[in-house]
Protein backbone atom coordinates (compact mmCIF):
# COMPACT_ATOMS: atom_id res chain seq x y z
CA UNK A 1 0.00 0.00 0.00
CA UNK A 2 0.83 3.62 -0.73
CA UNK A 3 1.72 5.51 2.15
CA UNK A 4 -0.97 7.14 3.71
CA UNK A 5 -1.44 10.81 3.25
CA UNK A 6 -4.27 11.90 6.02
CA UNK A 7 -5.52 10.34 9.34
CA UNK A 8 -8.96 9.44 7.69
CA UNK A 9 -6.88 7.29 5.48
CA UNK A 10 -5.14 5.81 8.74
CA UNK A 11 -8.82 5.23 10.27
CA UNK A 12 -9.96 3.57 7.69
CA UNK A 13 -7.16 1.11 6.91
CA UNK A 14 -7.52 0.17 10.66
CA UNK A 15 -11.40 -0.36 10.40
CA UNK A 16 -10.74 -2.03 6.78
CA UNK A 17 -7.86 -4.80 8.79
CA UNK A 18 -10.38 -5.31 11.68
CA UNK A 19 -13.61 -6.38 9.82
CA UNK A 20 -11.44 -8.38 7.14
CA UNK A 21 -9.19 -10.17 9.99
CA UNK A 22 -10.60 -8.90 13.25
CA UNK A 23 -12.51 -12.37 14.04
CA UNK A 24 -10.33 -14.99 11.58
CA UNK A 25 -8.71 -17.24 14.79
CA UNK A 26 -4.60 -17.51 15.11
CA UNK A 27 -3.89 -20.76 14.27
CA UNK A 28 -2.02 -23.59 16.23
CA UNK A 29 -0.26 -22.25 19.64
CA UNK A 30 -0.86 -18.70 19.04
CA UNK A 31 -4.82 -18.93 18.99
CA UNK A 32 -6.21 -17.06 21.80
CA UNK A 33 -9.39 -17.46 23.51
CA UNK A 34 -11.06 -14.42 22.37
CA UNK A 35 -11.13 -13.14 18.55
CA UNK A 36 -8.19 -10.17 17.71
CA UNK A 37 -11.03 -7.75 17.34
CA UNK A 38 -12.50 -8.77 20.79
CA UNK A 39 -9.23 -8.67 22.40
CA UNK A 40 -8.37 -5.07 20.91
CA UNK A 41 -11.99 -3.75 22.02
CA UNK A 42 -11.85 -5.16 25.77
CA UNK A 43 -8.42 -4.10 25.74
CA UNK A 44 -9.37 -0.73 24.98
CA UNK A 45 -12.53 -0.40 27.56
CA UNK A 46 -9.94 -1.94 30.15
CA UNK A 47 -7.93 1.20 29.45
CA UNK A 48 -10.49 3.77 29.67
CA UNK A 49 -12.26 1.69 33.22
CA UNK A 50 -8.14 2.37 34.63
CA UNK A 51 -8.98 6.57 32.95
CA UNK A 52 -5.89 6.00 30.51
CA UNK A 53 -5.59 8.97 28.72
CA UNK A 54 -7.09 9.16 25.19
CA UNK A 55 -3.38 8.27 23.68
CA UNK A 56 -3.15 5.40 25.16
CA UNK A 57 -6.63 4.12 24.88
CA UNK A 58 -5.21 4.51 21.48
CA UNK A 59 -2.60 2.19 21.66
CA UNK A 60 -4.46 0.00 23.72
CA UNK A 61 -6.75 -0.79 20.85
CA UNK A 62 -4.11 -0.37 18.19
CA UNK A 63 -1.10 -3.06 20.07
CA UNK A 64 -1.57 -5.53 17.96
CA UNK A 65 -2.22 -4.08 14.31
CA UNK A 66 1.06 -5.37 13.44
CA UNK A 67 -0.41 -9.40 13.43
CA UNK A 68 -2.40 -8.51 10.30
CA UNK A 69 -1.34 -7.10 6.79
CA UNK A 70 -3.10 -6.71 3.59
CA UNK A 71 -2.47 -10.52 3.37
CA UNK A 72 -4.52 -11.45 6.62
CA UNK A 73 -2.72 -12.85 10.07
CA UNK A 74 0.90 -13.48 9.75
CA UNK A 75 2.90 -15.22 11.97
CA UNK A 76 3.25 -18.79 13.28
CA UNK A 77 4.42 -21.01 16.36
CA UNK A 78 8.03 -20.91 15.05
CA UNK A 79 9.10 -17.54 14.49
CA UNK A 80 8.75 -14.02 16.53
CA UNK A 81 6.56 -11.89 14.07
CA UNK A 82 7.78 -8.07 15.31
CA UNK A 83 3.81 -7.82 15.82
CA UNK A 84 4.68 -4.51 18.19
CA UNK A 85 6.85 -2.99 15.06
CA UNK A 86 5.27 -4.00 11.96
CA UNK A 87 2.12 -1.04 12.02
CA UNK A 88 4.93 1.46 13.62
CA UNK A 89 5.63 2.84 10.15
CA UNK A 90 2.03 3.66 9.03
CA UNK A 91 0.35 4.64 12.31
CA UNK A 92 2.80 7.30 12.87
CA UNK A 93 1.80 9.15 9.96
CA UNK A 94 -0.99 9.39 12.06
CA UNK A 95 -0.36 9.17 15.74
CA UNK A 96 2.30 10.43 17.98
CA UNK A 97 4.78 9.05 20.03
CA UNK A 98 2.27 8.89 23.14
CA UNK A 99 0.09 5.97 20.67
CA UNK A 100 3.17 4.33 19.18
CA UNK A 101 5.82 3.97 21.90
CA UNK A 102 3.41 1.71 24.31
CA UNK A 103 2.84 -0.25 21.40
CA UNK A 104 6.35 -0.69 20.33
CA UNK A 105 7.47 -1.19 24.10
CA UNK A 106 4.40 -4.07 24.92
CA UNK A 107 6.50 -7.32 24.02
CA UNK A 108 9.25 -5.63 25.88
CA UNK A 109 7.36 -4.74 28.83
CA UNK A 110 6.14 -8.49 29.21
CA UNK A 111 9.85 -10.03 28.53
CA UNK A 112 10.44 -7.14 31.65
CA UNK A 113 7.20 -8.62 33.84
CA UNK A 114 8.43 -11.81 33.46
CA UNK A 115 11.95 -10.58 34.78
CA UNK A 116 10.77 -8.38 37.90
CA UNK A 117 7.21 -10.06 39.04
CA UNK A 118 8.27 -14.07 40.14
CA UNK A 119 3.69 -14.63 39.73
CA UNK A 120 3.60 -12.96 36.59
CA UNK A 121 4.56 -15.67 34.35
CA UNK A 122 2.19 -18.01 35.55
CA UNK A 123 -0.58 -15.67 34.40
CA UNK A 124 0.28 -16.00 31.07
CA UNK A 125 -2.30 -17.71 28.39
CA UNK A 126 -0.83 -20.30 27.09
CA UNK A 127 -0.83 -18.29 23.60
CA UNK A 128 1.51 -15.44 25.36
CA UNK A 129 3.92 -18.24 27.10
CA UNK A 130 5.06 -19.71 23.58
CA UNK A 131 5.34 -15.89 21.60
CA UNK A 132 7.45 -15.22 25.25
CA UNK A 133 9.97 -18.11 24.50
CA UNK A 134 10.11 -16.46 20.34
CA UNK A 135 10.75 -13.02 21.97
CA UNK A 136 14.09 -13.91 24.21
CA UNK A 137 12.24 -14.91 27.66
CA UNK A 138 13.01 -12.82 30.39
CA UNK A 139 14.95 -9.92 30.59
CA UNK A 140 18.75 -9.95 31.96
CA UNK A 141 19.52 -7.17 34.44
CA UNK A 142 20.84 -4.66 32.04
CA UNK A 143 17.71 -4.77 29.30
CA UNK A 144 15.35 -4.32 32.52
CA UNK A 145 17.32 -1.49 33.00
CA UNK A 146 17.28 -0.18 29.48
CA UNK A 147 13.65 -0.90 29.44
CA UNK A 148 13.12 1.92 32.61
CA UNK A 149 14.78 3.93 31.08
CA UNK A 150 12.43 4.52 27.89
CA UNK A 151 10.65 7.45 28.41
CA UNK A 152 6.79 5.69 27.72
CA UNK A 153 7.92 2.22 30.13
CA UNK A 154 5.29 2.83 32.37
CA UNK A 155 2.46 3.46 30.01
CA UNK A 156 3.84 -0.21 28.24
CA UNK A 157 3.31 -1.85 31.36
CA UNK A 158 -0.32 -0.52 31.84
CA UNK A 159 -0.91 -1.52 28.52
CA UNK A 160 0.63 -4.72 28.90
CA UNK A 161 -1.25 -6.12 32.15
CA UNK A 162 -4.57 -5.14 29.57
CA UNK A 163 -3.32 -6.66 27.39
CA UNK A 164 -2.98 -10.11 29.51
CA UNK A 165 -6.60 -9.01 31.22
CA UNK A 166 -8.12 -9.03 27.54
CA UNK A 167 -9.09 -12.32 26.87
CA UNK A 168 -12.53 -13.13 28.12
CA UNK A 169 -15.02 -14.51 26.18
CA UNK A 170 -18.21 -13.10 25.53
CA UNK A 171 -17.27 -9.64 27.72
CA UNK A 172 -19.85 -7.34 26.54
CA UNK A 173 -17.73 -3.77 25.27
CA UNK A 174 -18.18 -0.77 23.24
CA UNK A 175 -18.01 -1.15 19.10
CA UNK A 176 -15.29 -0.65 16.86
CA UNK A 177 -17.14 2.24 15.47
CA UNK A 178 -17.45 3.95 19.32
CA UNK A 179 -13.42 3.47 19.47
CA UNK A 180 -12.75 4.62 15.69
CA UNK A 181 -14.79 7.67 16.98
CA UNK A 182 -12.11 8.01 19.81
CA UNK A 183 -9.63 7.55 17.25
CA UNK A 184 -10.97 10.55 15.16
CA UNK A 185 -11.29 12.83 18.39
CA UNK A 186 -7.33 11.98 18.90
CA UNK A 187 -6.40 13.35 15.62
CA UNK A 188 -8.48 16.43 15.81
CA UNK A 189 -7.24 17.11 19.36
CA UNK A 190 -3.57 17.50 17.58
CA UNK A 191 -4.43 19.20 14.83
CA UNK A 192 -2.73 22.43 14.54
CA UNK A 193 -5.05 25.24 15.05
CA UNK A 194 -5.82 27.85 12.52
CA UNK A 195 -3.30 31.16 12.40
CA UNK A 196 -5.93 34.18 13.25
CA UNK A 197 -4.59 36.88 11.66
CA UNK A 198 -5.06 40.25 14.08
CA UNK A 199 -5.90 42.94 12.33
CA UNK A 200 -3.66 46.13 12.99
CA UNK A 201 -1.20 44.28 14.77
CA UNK A 202 1.83 46.05 13.07
CA UNK A 203 0.47 49.34 12.58
CA UNK A 204 2.71 52.39 13.61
Amino acid sequence: MEPLSTGAEVIARILNLFERFGNQPYDGGRRESVSALAHALQCAQLAEWAGADLPLVAAALLHDMGDFDEDGAIGNDRSDNRHELRALPWLATAFGPEVLEPIRLHVAAKRYLVATEPAYQSTLSPASLLSLGLQGGAMDDSECRQFEDETFSPQAVMLRRWDDAAKQIGKPTPSLAYYLALLQELRERARPAARRTVVGAFDA
